[in-house]
């Protein structure tokens, strides 16, 4: 998994964040791919960690960077 905050990764979008989340989820649940009948939560799980990383990413304050926030950028 790769740090998506900069001055690490100076352009962060939100495909970089769905894709560390589902990283995460598949890491945790040990599926690559979920079942039909696990398909829902696990969709739900992405969706939740990526909004959890998006408020990480839009808080945090790097010292030595500019103040302001650091989330995706189209």
């Amino acid at each position: 998994m790769k740090t998506l905050r900069p001055p690490v990764t100076p352009e962060v979008h939100d495909e970089d964040i769905r894709a560390a989340a589902l990283q995460y989820v598949r890491k945790v649940s040990g599926f690559r791919a979920p079942a039909a009948h696990n398909r829902e939560v696990f969709d739900q799980a992405v969706a939740s960690i990526a909004a959890a990383t998006q408020d990480l990413l839009s808080g945090l304050q790097v010292r030595g960077s500019a103040p302001g926030p650091a989330g995706p950028r189209p």
